[in-house]
């Protein structure tokens, strides 16, 4: 018998047969006129809305009002949505998008989440 100890174990990974790239471009905000007219005119209940349907708290990209530039919760989300979905890109762009075209960002997203329409599944999940 081993007496090898893991240290660390593996941690699940999405494995999605989409493309690797974003469905939609920064600039393509008009492909829905609601979500785009929502997150212009109200982005912070916007962004509150987009991060409770990925699985996140609610408040939290309120936190980004006392962050200053770079949006620490914008820039975050971005590139966890990438790595969740396996976008390609990098943390140059997430930060430009994150500071100069936080609406335009916030619908990106969106639309991915649609887009992508990938369920969150817990593994090993017990009910309590």
């Amino acid at each position: 018998m081993s007496t090898k100890m893991v240290v660390r174990q593996p941690q699940p990974m999405m494995v999605s047969q989409e493309s690797d790239e974003w469905s939609s471009g920064i600039c393509d905000c008009t492909q829905d006129m609601p979500e785009c007219c929502l997150a212009f005119w109200c982005c912070p209940c916007f962004a509150c809305r987009t991060t409770k349907r990925y699985g996140q708290c609610l408040c939290l990209p309120l936190l980004d009002m006392f962050g200053g530039i770079p949006l620490p919760i914008t820039m975050s989300m971005r590139v966890s949505m990438r790595h969740r979905y396996g976008i390609k890109g990098d943390m140059w762009h997430d930060c430009l998008y994150s500071c100069f075209c936080v609406p335009c960002s916030w619908c990106q997203m969106s639309r991915e989440m649609k887009q992508r329409h990938i369920p969150i599944v817990l593994v090993n999940a017990r009910p309590q």
